[in-house]
C-alpha cells in the first residue's frame, strides 16, 4: 500500500517511537534504521556525495543535528561542532552527526552542508525529517539531541547536545549520564580551586601582554588581589565593537576613583580574544588600555569552557582572590556604568536601593523622542526582568520606561523627553 502526505509521516514517527522504545514487535530492522530510514531510503549523503547505509550508524553514538544556514548561531555552533567531530574522529571515536536541514531550498542545504564533515539526511526527504523534529520537540535550532547505541530508553536521550558541546567540547564524548556527572564533579572542583595564577598562566607562560611597548610582558603574579574583567569579545563581533568604547570610559573612571582612593584594590581587564587571524587582534586590541592574553593562547578556548561563554561580548568579574564575583559584568556596566564596582553582591545591593529611591523622583510616564507611544515607568517585578534597550542596545534591568502597547523599553537614562511627562514616583 502506497502512503502519501500524512499517512507516511505518521507512520515515520511511528518508527521513530518504536525505535526509542526497543519495540521489537514494531521494529524489524536496526534501530538507527527505523529512526532515520524512510520506506524508500536506507541510506545518507555523505560530504563526498556518496550514500551510507544507516544501518552502519550501528554501535556507533549518534548526534541529530538540526540546523539551517540561514540563521547566524547556528553557524556559529557549527564551527564549534565541526571542531570537536574533527577531533573524536581523529581519534577514532565511535561517534557520529546527521544532519537534518531546516533550510528553505535545495541550494541553501547544497551551501550550507558543504561546510560539514558528517552525514545528512536529503533535503527532499521532507517526511523523515518533519517526524524527527515532532518526535524530539525541536522548537528552536541549533539543537543537537545525542542517541547512545544500546539506549532504547527515553532517559537515555540527551536533548542539549549543543550546550553540552559548547561547555565540555571533546571531553564530554560519549555522552553519558556517567560522564556528565564526572564533567560536573570536575567543574565544581576546578570553581572552588580557582585562582587568578592557574586561570590565566600556563606550563610556557607565566605573562600577559600589554598594548605598549613600555608595558611589555607583565606578570601573572602582580594581578594577585586585584579585581579582574575577563573581556571575552571580537573585532567580528558589533555588539563588542560598539561596548568596547564604553567599557574603555568606565575602566578610566574606574581606575581614576581607585588612584584618589589609597588601600582599595587595584583593578584590571583582560582580552580574551576570539578574533579569527592576528591582524584583527592587533587592530581590535589597539583600541584597549588594558591587557591580554597572547592571540591563539590555548588557555583563550579553556577559559571560555571554563566561564561557559556562549556569546560574546562578555564579561567575567574575577575578586581579589581568584574566585568568581559575577559573569555578567556587562550588564552592570550599562546599568550603573564605574559605580558597578568592585561587582560585589552587597555592592550592586547598595546601588539597587539606591535606584529604588531615586525611582521615586521620576516621572510615572514619559513622551520619548524615539517612539511614537506613551512610555510606563517600570521595575524588575512590573515589567518582566532584564531587557535590551531599544535606544541604546545594551541591556539593562531595574526600573526602565516601556510601552505597553508594543513592548519598546528603554533605560531611565536614555529617554529623551518631549513634553507630556504625568506625575512623578513609582
Amino acid at each position: 500500500m502506497n502512503l502519501e502526505g500524512g499517512d507516511r509521516e505518521d507512520k515515520i514517527i511511528n518508527q521513530v517511537e518504536a525505535a526509542l522504545n526497543g519495540d521489537a514487535e514494531k521494529v524489524s530492522t536496526s534501530r538507527f534504521t527505523s529512526l532515520l530510514a524512510s520506506k524508500d531510503r536506507d541510506y545518507l549523503l555523505s560530504p563526498t556525495g556518496s550514500q551510507v547505509k544507516v544501518s552502519d550508524l550501528e554501535g556507533h553514538v549518534v548526534g541529530l543535528y538540526f540546523s539551517a544556514n540561514w540563521y547566524s548561531p547556528c553557524q556559529n555552533f557549527n564551527r564549534v561542532l565541526s571542531s570537536a567531530y574533527e577531533q573524536l574522529k581523529t581519534n577514532r571515536s565511535n561517534f557520529e552527526v546527521v544532519f537534518i536541514s531546516a533550510d528553505e531550498d535545495l541550494s541553501a542545504f547544497s551551501s550550507y552542508y558543504s561546510s560539514m564533515p558528517w552525514l545528512a539526511i536529503p533535503f527532499s526527504d521532507l517526511e523523515s525529517k518533519k517526524a524527527l523534529s515532532r518526535k524530539f520537540d525541536v522548537e528552536g535550532i541549533p539543537c543537537l539531541i545525542i542517541l547512545q547505541p544500546d539506549g532504547n530508553k527515553e532517559e537515555e536521550v540527551l536533548y542539549d547536545g549543543v550546550e553540552l558541546v559548547h561547555r565540555y567540547g571533546v571531553e564530554a564524548f560519549p555522552f553519558t549520564r556517567e560522564r556528565l556527572e564526572q564533567l560536573e564533579r570536575e567543574e565544581k572542583e576546578k570553581h572552588e580551586n580557582q585562582t587568578i595564577t592557574n586561570l590565566l598562566s600556563s606550563d610556557d607562560r607565566d605573562y600577559l601582554l600589554g598594548r605598549h611597548s613600555t608595558t611589555g610582558q607583565v606578570p601573572v603574579a602582580s594581578l594577585v588581589g586585584k579585581t579582574l574583567g575577563l573581556f571575552f569579545s571580537a573585532q567580528w563581533c558589533l555588539p563588542g565593537m560598539k561596548f568596547t568604547p564604553k567599557l574603555t570610559s568606565i575602566y578610566h573612571k574606574i581606575k581614576h576613583a581607585i588612584s584618589q582612593r589609597p588601600g582599595v584594590e587595584d583593578f584590571e581587564i583582560i582580552y580574551v580574544s576570539s578574533d579569527r587571524d592576528r591582524a584583527s587582534f592587533d587592530s581590535y586590541f589597539a583600541l584597549m588600555p588594558w591587557l591580554t592574553l597572547p592571540f591563539g593562547d590555548p588557555n583563550i578556548r579553556l577559559l571560555t569552557r571554563h566561564f561557559d561563554v556562549h556569546s560574546i561580548p562578555c564579561l567575567v568579574i574575577l575578586g581579589p582572590d581568584g574566585k568568581t564575583v559575577t559573569k555578567h559584568g556587562r550588564s552592570l556596566i550599562n546599568l550603573y556604568q564605574e559605580k558597578a564596582y568592585p561587582f560585589t553582591e552587597a555592592r550592586l545591593a547598595l546601588l539597587h536601593r539606591q535606584m529604588d529611591e531615586e525611582a521615586k523622583g521620576l516621572p510615572k510616564s514619559e513622551f520619548h523622542a524615539g517612539h511614537h507611544h506613551k512610555l510606563t515607568l517600570v521595575s524588575d517585578s512590573t515589567s518582566g526582568g532584564p531587557f535590551i534597550c531599544c535606544d541604546c542596545d545594551e541591556q539593562g534591568s531595574g526600573w526602565a520606561y516601556q510601552c505597553l502597547e508594543c513592548g519598546y523599553e528603554v533605560h531611565t537614562k536614555c529617554v529623551r523627553a518631549v513634553g507630556g511627562a504625568l506625575t512623578v514616583g513609582p
